[in-house]
């Protein structure tokens, strides 16, 4: 067995682990927890916060940072899906009868690396860093939510933990490079602090 293979089954027995671990009650809140829809309220107050602290022109410049943020992330997901074609735990016949599947279907073949978990810690990583400044618990605390919607994916079925990892280094290494970027245009204005 060679390495890759080697860390492949691990992933699959963790995997089967975490997915393992399930309820009624849990099902449903991951369930929820893993529509990204549901966040929409969410993503709204991390806007209305960003006003308040730095303006109208803070704001607008910031959604469009943001939809670039969500693009880049999109596109480098699907690029890798489908480049490194692994199939999704739910469509892998060797695990597929063990797999506990709370979303309605197993939509998209391939699995690597997890949108869900690059776009959550994308979105964290460049909000977080914006309200550093004001309490360093804000990265951490929208590092645990991402955390949380991106462990949501392994309880659905969906992803692997390697899957969830590599999704969460790109998703970080993206909200820094926006946030650089989407700082220095502010400064330019004087409207962020250095």
């Amino acid at each position: 067995m060679s390495w890759v293979e080697q860390i492949e089954s691990w992933d699959q027995q963790l995997f089967l682990l975490l997915n393992g671990q399930h309820n009624a009650f849990f099902d449903v809140v991951m369930y929820w927890v893993t529509n990204k829809y549901v966040w929409i309220p969410f993503y709204l107050l991390l806007l209305f916060l960003l006003q308040r602290k730095y303006g109208w022109k803070a704001l607008l410049f910031a959604l469009p940072a943001i939809a670039l943020l969500i693009t880049m992330t999109d596109q480098t997901t699907n690029l890798l899906k489908h480049g490194v074609g692994r199939y999704r735990p739910c469509h892998n016949l060797d695990i597929q009868s063990m797999v506990h599947l709370v979303v309605d279907s197993c939509r998209g073949k391939y699995t690597f690396v997890s949108g869900h978990s690059s776009n959550s810690f994308a979105i964290a990583t460049f909000m977080g860093m914006l309200f550093r400044h004001s309490n360093k618990k804000w990265l951490w605390g929208l590092w645990l939510w991402a955390a949380l919607v991106a462990y949501s994916r392994i309880y659905v079925g969906v992803h692997y933990p390697i899957d969830i990892a590599c999704g969460a280094l790109l998703g970080i290494a993206y909200g820094l490079l926006i946030y650089k970027g989407y700082t220095y245009l502010l400064k330019r204005q004087n409207l962020y602090p250095v």
